[in-house]
C-alpha cells in the first residue's frame, strides 16, 4: 500500500478548508501537519514555546502559549473552521510520577481556554485528543467501550478526563461543536518512549521472559489516527461524542515483539516466565508500571467508529509495524 492509498476520501468543501493544530511539533502533530497539508487544508501550526517553525511553507506557524495572550489567539483563529487540540502535558513514566497539580495548568486549565478562544472567534469544530486511560489502566480481556463510566487512575489519565469535561461545558455553553477521541497506544514513525524502548529491545535480540503472557493490547497507528482525527473534523455525525479509536487488531505482547523481529528480518527471542514473577520482580525495582503493560490486557471497542462514521483503518498492524522499524533504524544510523 502506498503512503496515501486506502485513506478516506478527502471531504468536498465550497472553499478551501481551514484548521489550526496545537501542539504541531509533537509526535502526532507533525503527522497530522503533513496529512492536512496533502490533503490541501489551510493550515496554521500552533506552538507552546517560541523555537524552529514549520517544516513546509505550505503552513503557517504561530507562538500560541496556552492559557495566556488571547490577542494572538483571536488573530490566529480568524477564519478557522476547525481546531485539533493535541498539546498536552504527556504522561510520564517512573518511580515517582507527576502530581495532578503538574497536569492542571497545561492539559486542564490550557484545554479550557482553548476552547473558549474558539468559541470566541466562532470556531465550527474543536477536536480534543484525549487518551483511552481515561477508561481505566485495562488488567482484562473486557474491551472498553465509550458507554463504560471512566475509571482514571493517575494523575495524567484525571488531567485528561478533566479537560473533556471542560470542553464540552465551554461547547454546551456556547453551541460550538466538539469531538473527543481516546486513543491506545499510539506508535509510528517518529515514536519515542516505551514503544521504542520495545523496538529497541527486539532489534538487539536479547532473551525476554516474555513467553508466558497472554494478554491482548489495542493500538494504533499514527497512521491510522490522523486519519481518524480528519474524519472527525469532517463528518457530520462525528460530533458531539466520545470516541474510542484503534487499529482494530489486538494483538498479545509475545506477538507483537515476533512481528517486529520479523519487520527486522531477525529472530524474537523469547521464554517462558510466569507473570506473577515479572510483576513481583517489577515491584521490588520500582518498575511497576512498565510490566503491568507488558503483561495486563487493554482492548478498545472501536465498532462505533466504523459502523456510525464509515471509517476503517487505512493501514494494517504489520505495515505500521514495517515502517516503524524502518524509520527506527534509519534514525539510529543517522
Amino acid at each position: 500500500m502506498g503512503a496515501d492509498q486506502g485513506f478516506s476520501r478527502k471531504p468536498e468543501f465550497a472553499v478551501k478548508p481551514s484548521a489550526l493544530v496545537t501542539g504541531a511539533s509533537g509526535f502526532v502533530g507533525v503527522h497530522l501537519c503533513r496529512r492536512l497539508v496533502e490533503r490541501d487544508w489551510r493550515l496554521v501550526a500552533g506552538y507552546r514555546r517560541m523555537g524552529p517553525g514549520p517544516e513546509s511553507a505550505a503552513i503557517a506557524g504561530e507562538y500560541l502559549p496556552l492559557s495566556s495572550e488571547p490577542g494572538r489567539w483571536q488573530a490566529a483563529l480568524g477564519s478557522i473552521d476547525c481546531v485539533v487540540h493535541l498539546a498536552a502535558h504527556v504522561h510520564q513514566m517512573g518511580p515517582a510520577p507527576p502530581t495532578d497539580d503538574a497536569f492542571d495548568e497545561i492539559n486542564v486549565q490550557g484545554s479550557r481556554f482553548v476552547a473558549e478562544q474558539c468559541a470566541r472567534a466562532g470556531v465550527k469544530r474543536l477536536v480534543y485528543l484525549s487518551s483511552a486511560k481515561v477508561n481505566g489502566e485495562g488488567g482484562e480481556l473486557h474491551a472498553y467501550g465509550v458507554e463504560d463510566p471512566p475509571d482514571p487512575r493517575d494523575a495524567y489519565a484525571r488531567s485528561k478526563l478533566a479537560a473533556e469535561v471542560a470542553i464540552r461545558d465551554v461547547c454546551e455553553r456556547t453551541g460550538m461543536q466538539f469531538a473527543i477521541i481516546r486513543p491506545p497506544l499510539v506508535y509510528g514513525t517518529g515514536v519515542r518512549a516505551n514503544f521504542q524502548s520495545l523496538v529497541r529491545l527486539t532489534e538487539l535480540g536479547l532473551p525476554l521472559p516474555l513467553a508466558s503472557i497472554d494478554n491482548r493490547r489495542s493500538l494504533i497507528g499514527v497512521w491510522n489516527l490522523v486519519d481518524f482525527i480528519e474524519t472527525c473534523m469532517t463528518h457530520p455525525d462525528a460530533a458531539g461524542r466520545v470516541w474510542l479509536v484503534s487499529d482494530g487488531e489486538d494483538i498479545s505482547t509475545p506477538d507483537l515483539i515476533r512481528r517486529l523481529a520479523r519487520a527486522m528480518q531477525g529472530p524474537a527471542r523469547l521464554f517462558p516466565c510466569p507473570p506473577v514473577v515479572l510483576k513481583t520482580a517489577a515491584a521490588l525495582a520500582g518498575r511497576s508500571g512498565e510490566v503491568r503493560r507488558l503483561c495486563d490486557s487493554f482492548t478498545l471497542d472501536s465498532s462505533p467508529a466504523r459502523e456510525l462514521l464509515n471509517w476503517k483503518p487505512p493501514m494494517n498492524l504489520d505495515e505500521g509495524l514495517a515502517r516503524t522499524v524502518a524509520d527506527y533504524r534509519m534514525r539510529r544510523h543517522v
